[in-house]
């Protein structure tokens, strides 16, 4: 590594860069700087980056990860919503050409804004992400029409194992994530890894989003899913009667044709499980 790098990814280099601005860092904005080399690396390993690749990289901060993604691809389209950040990021980015800086919010940035980023092309997100936005982000690009092909997230630790969750702990946020892409947890990271200090530790998450979606109406799919855990601790059977306003005795043997136990409680079942029930759900109503 350069002195350069070296400098962006020391604890102390940042505070100096951020106190010659008279900038500290952003509670509100989720602003913790990665200080550490060794989980930059474990993050550029898991997004098996290519030469042909395009990033979106969101809340780059002051670059850190960046010029690391911008030495390994073709192109990074780097978001930030702070206006200090991306006057350091003008520095710290100058001698990159590959490098397009977006002022902005990412979760109000119409679609518009992607087609032209991306123009039909394939395209990965890999970020360390304020923790505040997690699952709106994911939920906005798993669900567009142009989703990329994979997505290398630095998230909360106990939102990873969420939405990893194994049976029997399954929850709406996992099969909302299941529904459209394979996750997988990388590795956990400690609190210790950034400045300032978060209160929790994190996880580098890895979506594979499916390029073939499940044939089911996802409408249909998401309304029983969450019918289903509308009250996690009553039996599955009552949970969907009542939502779905339909006679237990036809949920009953709806279930069963799907070889579904009615007393089972809806964080036991799997995603080919609701799959299933979303399939054959027509037929309740004949």
């Amino acid at each position: 590594m350069g002195k350069f790098q070296i400098d962006l990814i020391s604890k102390l280099a940042i505070k100096n860069l951020l106190e010659k601005r008279g900038i500290k860092p952003s509670k509100k904005l989720g602003q913790n700087f990665l200080v550490s080399k060794s989980v930059l690396e474990r993050i550029l390993r898991a997004a098996n980056l290519k030469k042909t690749d395009i990033i979106l990289e969101i809340g780059p901060g002051i670059g850190t990860l960046t010029r690391e993604l911008a030495k390994r691809v073709k192109k990074v389209i780097a978001v930030e919503k702070d206006k200090k950040m991306i006057e350091i990021l003008k520095e710290t980015l100058k001698e990159f050409e590959n490098i397009e800086i977006v002022e902005g919010d990412i979760l109000k940035l119409e679609n518009g804004s992607m087609v032209k980023w991306f123009n039909g092309l394939s395209y990965k997100i890999v970020a360390n992400l304020p923790y505040y936005i997690t699952s709106p982000l994911i939920r906005k690009f798993l669900e567009s029409k142009n989703p990329p092909s994979q997505m290398i997230l630095m998230v909360q630790k106990e939102v990873a194992q969420r939405i990893c969750a194994p049976p029997k702990k399954m929850n709406v946020l996992a099969l909302s994530v299941q529904f459209y892409s394979k996750p997988e947890i990388i590795s956990f990271v400690s609190k210790k890894s950034f400045w300032p200090c978060p209160k929790v530790d994190s996880a580098i998450l890895k979506l594979k989003v499916k390029r073939q979606k499940a044939k089911v109406n996802k409408d249909l799919f998401f309304k029983i899913v969450k019918a289903g855990f509308s009250h996690p601790r009553k039996q599955l059977v009552n949970n969907l009667s009542f939502e779905l306003k339909l006679e237990k005795e036809k949920i009953k043997s709806w279930l069963l044709k799907n070889k579904i136990n009615p007393t089972q409680r809806a964080q036991t079942l799997q995603l080919n499980d609701w799959l299933k029930l979303a399939k054959t759900f027509k037929n309740l109503l004949k």
